[in-house]
């Protein structure tokens, strides 16, 4: 199935020729500051499937996991778009607030429910990870 998305002003715009391998919300300190207290809701996908069009800046920084994390985002309006694991050169996540039509992406995984505040409502259908996922 073929997606697109971009950015909120529309300079960054991307298309995704592939399933996703996982479609997960994240409690991790990192995503918090990303989603501004909540849980991130992410694609992970392979990155051979992604292309995309217009100036992307990125911040690189080291995650709870010890992974080495590019962040990339919109240096004109600051959507953060894609994460990568310096690590993993196969995969990457994708936001699923930037894609098109987000309505047909479910998350079946919540990770790093340990980082989660005490109001955080864990959805107990969902599988969950303290942390990361092996």
């Amino acid at each position: 199935m073929r997606r697109t998305g971009g950015c909120r002003c529309g300079a960054v715009r991307y298309t995704l020729e592939a399933e996703p391998v996982a479609t997960r919300l994240c409690w991790c300190r990192d995503c918090q500051y990303w989603s501004n207290g909540n849980a991130a809701v992410n694609i992970v996908v392979p990155r051979a499937a992604v292309s995309h069009a217009g100036a992307l800046r990125q911040w690189d920084s080291r995650a709870a996991s010890g992974r080495h994390m590019r962040r990339s985002f919109c240096g004109d309006c600051g959507t953060q778009v894609f994460s990568e694991s310096l690590e993993n050169v196969e995969l990457m996540v994708i936001r699923v607030g930037t894609l098109d039509d987000p309505a047909d992406v479910q998350p079946t995984m919540v990770i790093w429910t340990a980082s989660a505040p005490p109001w955080a409502r864990i959805d107990p259908a969902l599988q969950a990870f303290p942390g990361q996922p092996s």
